[in-house]
């Protein structure tokens, strides 16, 4: 019997879920499987549209918080427990991104991106492990990273910083949970098409010039991957599902979804 045949129905919980690569992976998860959800992020407006768009919002929690708030955590966690009494997948989602080049980077910038990128995986992960552990069927964690956590760029040094913690962040936790039947795994993805895009001023730039976010999107694109195409949001869920569900022998891994961008 594989890992997720044992977890049937699965509690899964996702941060950065009001949007993004999280809605997506709500959306894919539930649209694809039994599982029921819990679904953070600090933007309770998001949270609730997001919600509205599955099938089955009855089965979802949802948390509205900030993945770097400590007590929150611990507030948090009592509710799954009270609510699913376990918990089985985890993907950690939530994340901001920023680009300055390192001398034009203030001090305020860099902690802010390591803590929602790196600090709030640590908590995600410190936070729901033990609620995994406790129900004792083994389970599956997806932490979002990037593919600049391993391919250097000017003007990523924070992002891509927080984002290469993370990725050694899941390699370490792979090796603490294995006897615990818990994989821990990263995706790492190139250019996606987010909304997280219109926080650079670069890409607003972009936007004037081609005219229309898409075709901003595509002008990267042709740019910056061999393939010739940014990934959607729904694409990179269905890998992080792959992740959770299927790859009952993959773990401490980074799995690469660019583009052909980091050869």
């Amino acid at each position: 019997m594989t890992q997720h045949e044992q977890i049937d129905p699965p509690v899964a919980l996702i941060t950065g879920a009001a949007s993004g690569i999280g809605a997506a992976c709500a959306y894919m998860i539930m649209m694809n499987s039994a599982a029921e959800l819990v679904m953070v992020d600090r933007d309770g407006q998001g949270l609730t549209a997001a919600v509205a768009t599955l099938p089955r919002p009855q089965d979802v929690l949802t948390i509205t918080m900030d993945v770097i708030d400590e007590a929150a955590w611990a507030t948090a966690t009592a509710k799954i427990e009270d609510r699913f009494g376990r918990l089985d997948w985890v993907v950690a989602s939530a994340g901001v991104t920023f680009g300055a080049a390192i001398t034009q980077t203030r001090m305020e910038d860099w902690r802010r991106v390591l803590a929602i990128n790196l600090d709030g995986v640590f908590l995600t992960l410190r936070a729901t492990l033990p609620l995994i552990r406790a129900g004792g069927q083994g389970g599956a964690v997806v932490i979002v990273s990037s593919a600049a956590a391993v391919k250097a760029e000017p003007g990523v040094s924070a992002y891509g910083a927080s984002k290469a913690g993370a990725l050694q962040l899941a390699k370490v936790a792979a090796k603490e949970c294995a006897p615990d039947r818990i994989r821990v795994n990263a995706l790492l993805p190139g250019g996606v098409e987010t909304p997280m895009w219109r926080n650079l001023p670069m890409f607003d730039q972009l936007v004037q010039e081609h005219g229309s976010e898409q075709a901003a999107f595509d002008a990267l694109a042709r740019l910056a991957t061999p393939l010739g195409r940014y990934s959607t949001t729904e694409e990179m869920a269905t890998l992080v599902l792959f992740l959770l569900r299927d790859a009952v022998t993959v773990t401490g891994a980074g799995l690469v979804a660019d583009g052909g961008y980091t050869l």
